[in-house]
């Protein structure tokens, strides 16, 4: 089989990548071992959250100035970094997916745990406080739905309160989400948004939340509502009759999940090809480096060829880095890493506190090429969480450095051309 681009990995980064190239002309396959890490997403996607000296940061732009030089945005350039920021929220209007933010300054998100947390682009379900301090309303009414365990409600109420919102909390019962509560098992977010999506179900969930209200200027609602189609939740907006905010859930999420199956629907749509559930076997490079095609699993001795190859398969969570009791490697390609010599630097026995190897991963440089033995293969690009010198969790940027790395790999491509 052959194509233009093959990316490895089906996430967030790869999917934009995928659906950047295969716009632009291009033939392309995405290789996907399995389930995305959107599907445990807070439905926002954040730029930079923090430095990595602890500072909290309000202006992404202005603060990638203090980052080190390794850092995935150092190395574009924050004037490449703003241009692609700027072109992610067109990028995500093309494909139907409406997101609200600014990459000049962060606005706030809502964690299941009642925390805030600075976000970038903001799915259409959530409303973002404007601030850390900011109360959603006077009077909150809460609302879980009976039997329901992946929301919290009284760590909500206990958080709001602090910023001055009256709560309280109720819960609704649906006789169409009896035969999940025998199970609890079954009580999962995604299998909730099933049964909502039904023909009448959102209508009689809004009517039963109407009853509950006495006084209150704000609904706050779990995100499961619209698993394949957006709309259902602007519809139980405008049906509840006030402000209705909704929150994420611990996984899976909602929204996450949507927001994938539409970006792999769209790459598909333009002509890609989706290879779900294949893992990559082996590489074969010519006698100058390069990479010529790739074996999976699941094609056995059917080779896949490519003019360039986008590793996208993430970090240690999917298995696109794993580590041994005394070194770290990159699986596919056997790629050049970043990461500290002696396991005991590695981690911090601390759960709580900065981990060390969260900033492990591909060496690349400014053309987000990846290397081999030190040497550069200029047909080979590492995006995402897949590259070093970022330690996503503890600055807030995974989602930022995601994106950012896919469009600048799929313009590096296309001025090959």
């Amino acid at each position: 089989m052959r194509f233009d681009t093959i990316i490895i990995g089906g996430g967030l980064a790869g999917l934009v990548c995928g659906i950047k190239l295969q716009k632009a002309g291009q033939k392309c396959a995405i290789v996907s071992a399995g389930q995305s890490a959107m599907h445990f997403s807070s439905g926002t996607f954040d730029l930079l959250g923090r430095l990595p000296d602890g500072t909290e940061v309000e202006s992404p732009l202005e603060a990638m100035a203090s980052l080190p030089a390794e850092h995935p945005y150092s190395v574009l350039g924050v004037e490449k970094v703003a241009e692609y920021a700027a072109q992610a929220k067109e990028f995500f209007a093309e494909c139907g997916i409406k997101v609200n933010g600014d990459a000049s300054r962060n606005s706030w998100r809502v964690t299941p745990t009642g925390e805030r947390k600075a976000a970038w682009l903001t799915l259409g379900d959530f409303t973002p406080p404007a601030s850390r301090e900011e109360k959603i309303g006077n009077k909150a009414l809460i609302i879980n739905i009976l039997g329901y365990l992946d929301f919290n409600t009284k760590f909500l109420a206990d958080s709001f309160e602090k910023q001055g919102t009256e709560c309280r909390i109720a819960s609704i019962k649906l006789e169409e989400m009896e035969r999940l509560r025998k199970n609890p098992s079954e009580m999962r977010s995604t299998n909730i948004a099933r049964v909502m999506d039904r023909d009448g179900i959102w209508e009689k969930t809004a009517d039963q939340i109407k009853t509950l209200i006495k006084g209150e200027d704000i609904v706050v609602l779990p995100a499961v509502f619209g698993l394949k189609d957006a709309s259902v939740v602007e519809k139980l907006r405008e049906a509840i009759g006030i402000k209705t905010m909704f929150v994420a859930t611990m996984p899976p999420s909602v929204p996450g999940i949507r927001t994938q199956m539409t970006l792999k629907s769209e790459f598909e749509k333009a002509g890609g090809r989706f290879f779900l559930g294949d893992t990559v076997t082996e590489s074969t490079a010519d006698e100058k480096g390069q990479i010529r095609n790739i074996s999976t699993v699941n094609f056995n001795d059917i080779r896949m060829e490519a003019d360039n190859f986008v590793l996208a398969t993430g970090s240690f969570f999917s298995k696109g880095l794993i580590a041994t009791p005394d070194k770290i490697y990159e699986p596919v390609f056997g790629i050049d890493l970043t990461y500290n010599e002696g396991r005991e630097n590695w981690f911090n026995t601390n759960f709580w506190k900065k981990q060390n190897y969260i900033s492990f991963g591909a060496r690349v440089d400014a053309d987000l090429n990846a290397s081999i033995d030190g040497n550069k293969i200029s047909n080979l690009y590492a995006i995402g969480s897949v590259t070093g010198g970022t330690n996503a969790l503890y600055e807030g940027c995974g989602g930022g450095v995601a994106i950012i790395t896919a469009l600048a790999a799929a313009d590096r491509i296309l001025e090959k051309k």
